[in-house]
């Protein structure tokens, strides 16, 4: 017989999640009575050193003739994370119980994890399960011409919107990203009618300041919109519709380097009294300094420089809070783990006191409550630094259950590992993807995970066949993007069924006229249903079953109660409903309290 303890059931620990300083919280570890207990404690860990904090005693408080209940009411002294396992007494021995799974071993296994979080910066009401459209903005839709005078040469526009992007290195092996095919900020702001329609309440943009490159991820001015999208008047105007529309507007913020051709590196480079010059980790003065990942196009920044951070946060009019004037209700932290807690936490006080529903959202790509980056546990959730992060690992358990690589059970247990491990508002807004910029699309990660070389990924096609059936796979995908807890972010285009592996390919301009308009229907339905249910926009997760193809969990909130389910399996999968069904696919029938699923079937329900 086994000692039973399992942290996300309440029997064992109440509340369930995270903690808030001094939150009293009851813990229990059901032993069995042959183990002749006379001692059981719970140890919890510093997060940093994994030093012991402290223990506290548990006493013996049920019994049956099999098992011996221990428990105890314990909290938390300090915001941080902590980790602990129990040390267990009996009369013949002492041994410490540790996690192995959902269960527990003795004397080898990892330690359990609690959060305990300030209670200070909640995540804004509007967040909480909202739909986010994403757009890369070259590639979007173009209205007019823009005024170009001042764009960083060499350029070129492509004629042909159908053009695939350029992908190849020229004679030297450099690939220079400066093919560009006119999306502009005029044109989101066309488009905003087709947005509302979709459903969209948030709009991210990936970078609109001045750059080189037609990712913009190479910053040359933060201060300025790239001369190819528009001017600040023509940002304003965007979100000033915007807003009308109710929608919000969220910028990518860039802060970990800037392009070698910005005008702060320029200046450095050629003035060996420029105040820019302490902003960079120059080796040897000019031509050698600390750049993003090798790449000598992207000097980093020294992110602890206190001009930049004034200039960044600090300013009266700091390019954090000039944007937000401008009409911009927060920013999305590029690679933030590679800008310091001090920095996140200086920028989320800055921005909340100037815009206190400012949203702040950081690109992490695993869990984010327990992340070390650079040798530091990063207190993202701990010290509320952010409201959200990108969720990429649900993103991959997703499209592993859904492309059938794996039956669910990961799914099911990531799912309740990040609904214990993040505060419940975070949860509420955490960025669920199934693509983005730095990923293939999702059809294409559903029909053919493979990568490859550029050369070769651009001669791999799609049969019509194996489009539909890969758009039949984004369906699936899809429903429980939105039916999860948290912000379902579009990527721009996946509504209407495009294509493309890993960058550039998954980068190519909206297919206007050419979309797939049932797959535009079929979200705009799950969008629907995200904003007028409840329970899918702020209510919790309890997954009911995981495993052999089938996933079956709950989402409730105050009076209501949705089952979402999804069948994987082979062979059909017969469930009780006993209430409305609100959405189904691949159903075989639709009987008064019984719905039968077919392989690839998906419904949800209420209660």
């Amino acid at each position: 017989m086994r000692i039973l303890f399992d942290s996300k059931l309440s029997q064992f620990k109440s509340p369930f999640g995270t903690l808030k300083p001094g939150e009293a919280c009851r813990l229990r570890v059901d032993i069995p009575v042959s183990c002749r207990t006379v001692k059981a404690e719970v140890v919890f860990l510093r997060d940093d050193a994994l030093t012991e904090a402290f223990r506290a005693p548990l006493a013996k408080t049920d019994a049956n003739e099999l098992y011996e209940a221990w428990s105890g009411e314990v909290s938390l002294p300090a915001a941080g994370l902590y980790f602990y396992y129990f040390f267990i007494t009996t009369q013949n021995e002492a041994f410490r119980l540790y996690k192995q799974g959902n269960d527990t071993n003795m004397e080898a296994g990892d330690l359990w994890q609690v959060s305990c979080v300030e209670d200070r910066f909640p995540a804004p009401e509007y967040a909480k399960g909202a739909v986010m459209y994403q757009i890369f903005p070259d590639r979007f839709y173009a209205e007019g011409r823009c005024d170009c005078t001042g764009k960083l040469q060499p350029y070129w526009v492509h004629e042909d919107k159908n053009d695939v992007p350029v992908y190849l290195p020229d004679e030297n092996g450099k690939v220079w990203n400066n093919d560009f095919y006119g999306g502009n900020l005029a044109g989101i702001r066309e488009k905003l009618s087709y947005l509302q329609e979709l459903g969209v309440e948030l709009l991210y943009l990936n970078p609109i300041f001045f750059a080189f490159s037609t990712h913009r991820y190479d910053t040359c001015d933060y201060g300025r919109i790239d001369p190819m999208l528009g001017t600040e008047e023509d940002f304003r105007a965007l979100c000033m519709d915007a807003h009308a529309r109710g929608m919000k507007v969220i910028l990518d913020g860039v802060f970990s380097h800037v392009g070698s051709r910005s005008r702060y590196f320029q200046d450095a480079i050629s003035n060996p009294d420029s105040r820019y010059r302490s902003w960079f980790d120059f080796k040897h003065y000019p031509d050698s300094y600390t750049s993003w990942w090798g790449i000598t196009d992207l000097p980093c920044v020294k992110k602890d420089n206190e001009d930049f951070i004034r200039y960044i946060i600090d300013d009266e009019d700091s390019i954090a809070v000039h944007w937000l004037r401008a009409g911009a209700d927060g920013w999305r932290l590029d690679v933030v783990d590679e800008l310091p807690d001090r920095f996140v936490l200086r920028l989320r006080e800055r921005i909340r006191k100037e815009k206190p529903d400012a949203l702040l959202i950081g690109e992490v790509w695993e869990d984010a409550s327990n992340k070390i980056a650079y040798g530091v546990r990063r207190r993202y959730f701990t010290d509320r630094e952010l409201d959200s992060v990108m969720n990429y690992p649900w993103q991959k358990e997703i499209l592993r259950f859904v492309r059938g690589d794996a039956d669910g059970a990961d799914l099911g247990e990531r799912m309740m590992t990040l609904a214990e491990n993040y505060p419940a508002d975070v949860l509420a807004c955490v960025m669920n993807i199934l693509s983005t910029h730095d990923t293939p699309r999702a059809i294409n990660a559903l029909l053919d995970p493979k990568d490859g070389d550029r050369a070769e990924l651009a001669k791999r096609h799609f049969s019509d066949a194996e489009l539909s059936r890969g758009k039949e796979l984004l369906r699936m995908a899809a429903f429980l993007q939105f039916t999860l807890p948290g912000i379902a972010c579009i990527y721009y285009g996946d509504e209407a069924g495009m294509t493309g592996y890993r960058d550039p390919f998954n980068r190519r301009y909206y297919p206007w006229g050419q979309e797939d308009e049932s797959l535009q229907e079929f979200y705009r339905t799950l969008a629907k249903l995200k904003k007028t249910l409840p329970a899918l926009r702020r209510g919790d997760v309890t997954v009911i079953e995981a495993g052999g193809g089938r996933l079956l969990f709950l989402r409730r909130q105050e009076n209501q109660t949705l089952y979402v389910c999804c069948n994987k399996a082979a062979e059909p999968w017969e469930l009780n409903v006993q209430g409305e069904l609100l959405l189904g696919g691949n159903l075989l029938s639709v009987l008064p309290g019984r719905v039968r699923l077919g392989s690839g079937g998906y419904c949800l329900a209420t209660r």
